[in-house]
């Protein structure tokens, strides 16, 4: 792997690593000093001797780490310096918590954007600028494919099929996963419709956002109901990893639908076997990547975590300067990434 050089940042096999600070930012592998951009656990991995990351993710961070685990947390906005170099994190609107990594030494700063998101969501903190002269930003939405609704239709959406599923008498399974989608999903449900019920790792991080003082709408964990319970009518959100288990059989007559960026792919839904699949997305797609960019402005751009190479061309094509960190394409379900349901937690 040819290693990558910027004043602050060096691109190396444990992940994003500066050089003068001597620290990693959501290494790959265990080191002393880990710089955590969110919760999710391709960025958050167990086995570091230290971390530190933004005080808002901070009850989503200790349910998802060792309870062990040496934390310390700064606010948005707030400097700390570590060997001269300045560290700072700002909203990147991804989930609850979830922020840029902002690192400033004699005048050059890099972000590093994590994974991140445009345009609102009642459940984090929005995506903000920061000007910089080297931006890292994420690429797994980087086709001029995806390309997201307003999220006011989708959950329009969403509540016109459950709906007319309630009016059917069937039980509506919504798959999302388990950490951060899960709870926007929430948000966006229409309480009124029926009960809300939640999967055992849902439950998990809805109790973080809780916590955090995130408002969510009345939800009824499926392990607390007797098994012989009638869910016609209700909303139970879940993993992607129940569909198709026996867990699904205590909900009698089901109508299934799958929330996520690949839905938009016609194959991808097929291969879901979901009733329907609905286009929402807690990373940036392509108009928003290329937006996100030209607010920050910066001297260098270098690209990961999805369709890198792609990316990186185009952006050399208009006149910017951006190198791709990885050459490997993503799987088209690779979402899934951001939070792996075991199969014991399907079963939950």
């Amino acid at each position: 792997m040819e290693t990558i050089r910027h004043p602050l940042l060096e691109s190396t096999e444990r992940g994003l690593y500066c050089p003068i600070g001597d620290f990693y930012i959501d290494p790959r592998r265990p080191v002393e000093r880990a710089v955590v951009t969110h919760a999710h656990t391709d960025h958050a991995r167990w086995g570091c001797k230290q971390y530190l990351s933004a005080k808002e993710g901070e009850h989503l961070l200790r349910m998802r780490m060792s309870p062990d685990a040496q934390f310390d947390f700064l606010p948005y906005g707030k400097q700390v310096t570590h060997h001269g170099v300045r560290v700072s994190f700002h909203p990147a609107g991804h989930i609850l918590g979830s922020a840029q990594v902002r690192l400033e030494y004699r005048g050059q700063i890099a972000v590093v954007a994590g994974d991140y998101k445009l345009g609102p969501d009642p459940t984090c903190e929005s995506w903000e600028p920061v000007p910089c002269d080297l931006f890292v930003t994420e690429s797994t939405f980087a086709l001029p494919v995806y390309r997201w609704q307003d999220q006011d239709e989708i959950f329009a959406s969403i509540n016109r099929w459950w709906r007319r599923s309630a009016d059917e008498g069937k039980c509506c399974l919504l798959y999302g996963y388990a950490v951060g989608k899960s709870q926007r999903l929430l948000a966006g449900l229409e309480p009124s419709i029926g009960p809300i019920y939640t999967h055992g790792a849902v439950e998990k991080g809805v109790q973080a956002y809780r916590a955090s003082g995130v408002h969510l709408p009345m939800t009824t964990y499926v392990g607390e109901v007797k098994q012989k319970a009638d869910f016609a009518g209700a909303m139970v959100v879940a993993v992607p990893s129940a569909h198709g288990t026996p867990w699904m059989r205590r909900f009698g007559n089901v109508s299934a639908a799958m929330a996520s960026g690949w839905m938009m792919i016609r194959g991808t839904r097929r291969r879901r076997a979901a009733d329907r699949g609905f286009v929402l997305s807690d990373h940036v797609d392509w108009t928003t990547t290329l937006k996100a960019i030209e607010l920050c402005n910066p001297q260098q751009v270098w690209v990961h975590h999805g369709y890198s190479a792609i990316l990186a061309r185009y952006l050399n094509s208009i006149g910017r300067t951006a190198i791709a960190l990885d050459q490997t394409g993503r799987r088209d379900d690779s979402e899934d990434d951001e939070g792996k349901d075991s199969v014991q937690e399907a079963t939950e």
